[in-house]
């Protein structure tokens, strides 16, 4: 296939030939495989700047979706590549073929780097999801800042730059420029930025933006970074969200506050306990969605009100597909119990799904990231339950709302339990998002 690029895509390409470091911030469906594939080439085969490239994706990505982008254009035939993944044997085979471009799955950079025993000569590094850096204490984060200052260029690619707020950048910046925009240690970039919020004591369990510095962290990573939201370039289908409010009865909500304030609950069929704060809203959100897990496993039924406006929306739908996102298990079995429904899980059910033949799915925000398109098979999604990620929350809903969906219109309804948890889970996901569009548009690409 002969690639045509946008005046976007052209910019972003040159961007990435001409800076050694950038944070690339795309947006799902732009295109971000394509146009780092075509820099690479280009790096490697014209202005010679680039000889070994190391790319590393999540599995599916890696597996799938840059080996078929090689494949797929005409303008990258004769670039050579390897895919690292697997057990041990094959990914050793695949470091050994010395190709021009190493895909390995994120999962497996640290065995790369610390147990693999093959010298890491790679010049170049494309990083396919930035945000997979943001935990300065995981093992891919250190395992990267050791090989970094033999690296030439990095690029970083990512549609959710900060998912859990501005903390997160210092990690994903500091694998690019190694500390020199945001400062080399996560403390020095809380202290100049940030003060305690919420603690207890010494210990500080989270933090807020001291005024004036969200502008001056985006002034300081700016001349490394380019932003680009696919509504601005893309016909893209109308986006409608909603809420399916339900109700919990007089008793269903006593129990439900007496877990809240007492951390313990009594229910026909065993006991709840919540030990911390971590635990507590993962009790409640399975309370808000109808059901709960006992402290030795078993599944005890609270409230049905979601399965019943699960089937209002079915009904209304009228045989049109819905994709229904899932977050416990439990509430997957209950759905199960009550209508037919296919779950997505393998590349056969992806395609049956995109031929129109399943009129209900269901999908869990884990396994709904990147590389996998779905908007052929339908055009409404609805959560059941609801994820903190903004990440995950996003990319499930990018799996129909993107380019090529034929629909005119994409429908994402949330079925809400009112006066619960899922408010709250909501209404972060609406900060979390706020905060990110703010860096998007303050670092977004002038075209020229």
């Amino acid at each position: 296939m002969i690639f045509t690029p946008h005046e976007y895509q052209k910019y972003a390409i040159k961007y990435i030939e001409t800076h050694p470091i950038a944070a690339v911030l795309l947006d799902m469906g732009l295109g971000k495989t394509v146009i780092s594939l075509t820099a690479i080439f280009n790096l490697l085969f014209d202005s010679f700047e680039a000889h070994r490239i190391l790319v590393v994706a999540p599995l599916r990505v890696a597996r799938d979706t840059w080996p078929t982008e090689i494949e797929k254009w005409q303008h990258l035939s004769g670039l050579t590549y390897s895919v690292a993944v697997g057990n041990l044997k094959e990914r050793k085979a695949a470091l050994m073929q010395n190709a021009d471009i190493t895909i390995i799955n994120r999962e497996n950079l640290s065995w790369l780097i610390d147990d693999s025993g093959i010298p890491f000569d790679y010049d170049m590094i494309v990083l396919d999801e930035l945000s997979s850096f943001k935990n300065h204490r995981s093992k891919r984060f250190k395992a990267l800042m050791k090989v970094r200052p033999k690296v030439d260029r990095i690029i970083g690619l990512t549609g959710t730059p900060s998912s859990n707020g501005l903390m997160d950048l210092w990690a994903e910046f500091k694998v690019l420029d190694m500390g020199k925009r945001l400062g080399r240690f996560i403390s020095q970039y809380r202290t100049t930025y940030f003060s305690p919020d919420k603690r207890n004591g010494e210990i500080v369990y989270s933090y807020k933006l001291l005024p004036y510095a969200e502008e001056e962290i985006y002034k300081k990573i700016s001349d490394i970074t380019i932003s680009m939201k696919a509504r601005d370039f893309l016909k893209m289908p109308e986006l409608i969200s909603s809420k399916y409010e339900v109700c919990l009865s007089k008793e269903e909500r006593k129990r439900y506050e007496k877990m809240k304030q007492d951390l313990v609950m009594q229910l026909h069929g065993g006991e709840i306990t919540a030990a911390n704060a971590a635990a507590l809203t993962g009790k409640l959100s399975q309370l808000a969605n109808g059901a709960i897990y006992s402290d030795d496993g078993q599944v005890i039924e609270f409230h049905d009100r979601k399965l019943e406006a699960l089937e209002d929306i079915i009904e209304a739908a009228n045989g049109k597909p819905l994709l229904v996102a899932y977050w416990f298990r439990h509430d997957l079995e209950r759905i199960k119990e009550r209508f037919t429904i296919r779950e997505i899980t393998t590349s056969n059910d992806i395609k049956e799904w995109n031929a129109g033949r399943i009129p209900l799915a269901a999908i869990h925000p884990a396994s709904a990231g990147h590389g996998l398109n779905l908007q052929a098979g339908g055009a409404t999604l609805v959560w059941f339950g609801l994820t903190w990620s903004l990440e995950l929350y996003q990319q499930t809903n990018a799996r129909l709302w993107r380019q090529g969906q034929s629909s005119s219109t994409v429908v994402i309804q949330h079925i809400v339990t009112k006066d619960t948890i899922d408010v709250q889970i909501l209404d972060a996901l609406d900060r979390k998002d706020k905060t990110q569009l703010a860096l998007i548009n303050a670092v977004k690409a002038v075209m020229k």
